[in-house]
């Protein structure tokens, strides 16, 4: 399953971070960060919690980029 999300952050090498994080995390297929249309694109992988990996997603961004923000 594949789901957009409108995210904020401030420079094109953050959302590259954010990216990578979102990739590493536990559930997820493939991430792509749009920073131009400051979006995210998730690939979920088969029978995952779409809000529990997404809640994931987020803590691991915040780690790497901590003034980011991902609307869930």
């Amino acid at each position: 399953m594949k789901k957009t999300y409108k995210i904020e952050v401030d420079c094109a090498n953050c959302a590259n971070k954010m990216e990578e994080a979102a990739k590493k995390t536990a559930g997820v297929a493939d991430a792509t960060v749009n920073f131009m249309a400051l979006k995210m694109d998730v690939v979920f992988e088969e029978g995952a919690d779409v809000k529990s990996v997404m809640k994931d997603v987020l803590k691991n961004c915040k780690k790497v980029e901590d003034d980011c923000e991902i609307y869930l």
